[in-house]
């Protein structure tokens, strides 16, 4: 156990919050879930059950104790539904936000800053994955919407030469014009087939 916990503890992190903190959230843990980070509030006062921010592979998970540290409250959050993580550095530490893509916010205060700082490091690696991860969603979402309208490398059982005969090139075009407008075709996409359409014409 010392070992699993000594990763935990390179900004100087309570070693006993961390522990108790690392024994809860491993019953939480999914397939596959590993606790990658865990940052200890700090308050000015004595504070005998400091709140955390555990970073899994998977979710940001606020630990908050209650009752004297006798039980847990867990928010948590997968990283895809996490749009926008920040921190404010203060005289007395550190504030922690999240917002999720339904605009839904929270926040920690009074962190160490250099635990702060690498709450906010690793967030904002798992907030690039999930920004690719959401675009190309949509990407298929938009794909899915157009329902085949047109097929840009060929069409079904229509010789490419004769595609001009089977539609007018230009109602083909605007077609063309509206799949990359709404981010379904690249501009290089779009001129290939813009061309390859008018020089049949």
């Amino acid at each position: 156990m010392i070992n699993d916990l000594k990763k935990f503890l390179n900004e100087e992190q309570d070693p006993k919050a961390v522990e108790k903190i690392l024994d809860r959230i491993n019953s939480l843990l999914t397939t596959n879930e590993q606790v990658e980070y865990i940052a200890v509030q700090r308050k000015p006062a004595i504070n005998f059950s400091p709140d955390c921010i555990a970073l899994t592979n998977k979710r940001i998970i606020f630990c908050k104790p209650k009752n004297f540290g006798l039980s847990m409250d867990f928010q948590d959050y997968n990283w895809k539904d996490v749009v926008d993580c920040h921190i404010k550095e203060g005289i007395l530490g550190a504030t922690f936000t999240m917002t999720t893509v339904r605009n839904f916010n929270n926040m920690m205060d009074y962190l160490p800053k250099n635990q702060a700082r690498k709450l906010y490091q690793y967030a904002q690696e798992k907030e690039e994955e999930m920004r690719e991860y959401r675009r190309q969603k949509e990407l298929e979402d938009k794909r899915a919407a157009a329902g085949g309208g047109i097929v840009v490398n060929n069409t079904p059982n229509i010789p490419n030469e004769n595609i001009a005969q089977a539609e007018d090139p230009f109602t083909v075009i605007q077609k063309l014009k509206a799949l990359l407008e709404n981010g379904i075709l690249s501009q290089e996409e779009f001129d290939s087939k813009k061309n390859e359409i008018l020089s049949r014409v």
